[in-house]
């Protein structure tokens, strides 16, 4: 695909850090495009720099070389381009449902009234009807992080960036967020970049994978997800879907084998064996 299909055009990314015992390279000539209306996904073993690209892709972190760009912009710095939803809890529990959606509207100087009536939109986008005066402490953790999936989705962005948003939930309910994303993605035409470390939700969500290698993360494969559209959580039973995850597995297995022994190394060096 060339650059100029792209909305998203990740170019020759490196990211290096000092450390007491040297730089270390954690992401090392990583380049990728992402065409408009994609789910593309970011798979890789612990260690493989997978969170500090999505800092680099989401302006959070400025001390890299290579370009990063949406839409043909380069990306310095945070952008309104790309809507970011991350791992941790970040919804506000002193705010309703409903303020907590419209709280970036609010930011940006958006009437009261056109504000909330674009955060309850959103709010039934995700399925939360019914819910929108109830505080996050009333809620479960899959409820929660589809708060901030709306919250991320009301500002309209170019792109959606996740972090491993499911990662603190059970495997059914991640399972069927999966399925309220992949809806919603597919109603939107949202391009979607999501990182991660399960390959199920890779293979479940996705339309490519972007498999990296253990440090420094580097791209080892791209596969392309040909299963058939719209797609749900019962496709994980079919054979093709067991096919691409074994795919995925065998090359992750590689890499994560490779840093389980950088790590036990590791630890030999600095403690030795034990007696």
């Amino acid at each position: 695909m060339a650059a100029t299909d792209a909305i998203l055009v990740a170019d020759k990314i490196v990211v290096r850090f000092e450390t007491a015992e040297g730089p270390i390279t954690a992401v090392d000539d990583v380049s990728f495009n992402v065409r408009p209306g994609e789910f593309f996904s970011l798979i890789g073993p612990s260690g493989c720099g997978k969170s500090t690209l999505f800092n680099v892709i989401g302006g959070l972190l400025s001390h890299h070389d290579g370009v990063v760009s949406v839409a043909g912009e380069t990306i310095n710095g945070p952008h309104q381009s790309i809507g970011m939803v991350f791992q941790e809890e970040s919804t506000f529990p002193w705010r309703t449902v409903t303020d907590n959606v419209a709280f970036p509207l609010e930011l940006t100087g958006m009437a009261r009234g056109k504000r909330i009536e674009r955060a309850r939109h959103f709010i039934k986008l995700v399925g939360l009807e019914g819910f929108e005066n109830r505080y996050p402490g009333e809620l479960s953790g899959g409820m929660r992080q589809r708060v901030s999936l709306a919250r991320t989705l009301a500002s309209e962005p170019k792109i959606l960036l996740m972090d491993e948003p499911f990662a603190a939930l059970d495997e059914q309910t991640r399972l069927l967020l999966g399925d309220k994303v992949l809806q919603i993605q597919q109603q939107l035409k949202q391009t979607t970049l999501l990182i991660t470390h399960n390959i199920t939700e890779a293979v479940q969500m996705s339309d490519r994978i972007l498999v990296m290698t253990y440090r420094p993360g580097k791209v080892k494969r791209i596969v392309d997800i040909d299963l058939p559209r719209p797609r749900s959580s019962e496709i994980v039973t079919s054979e093709a879907f067991g096919r691409y995850v074994a795919q995925i597995w065998n090359d992750l297995r590689e890499e994560a084998s490779r840093g389980m022994r950088d790590e036990e190394s590791h630890a030999l060096h600095h403690h030795g064996p034990s007696a």
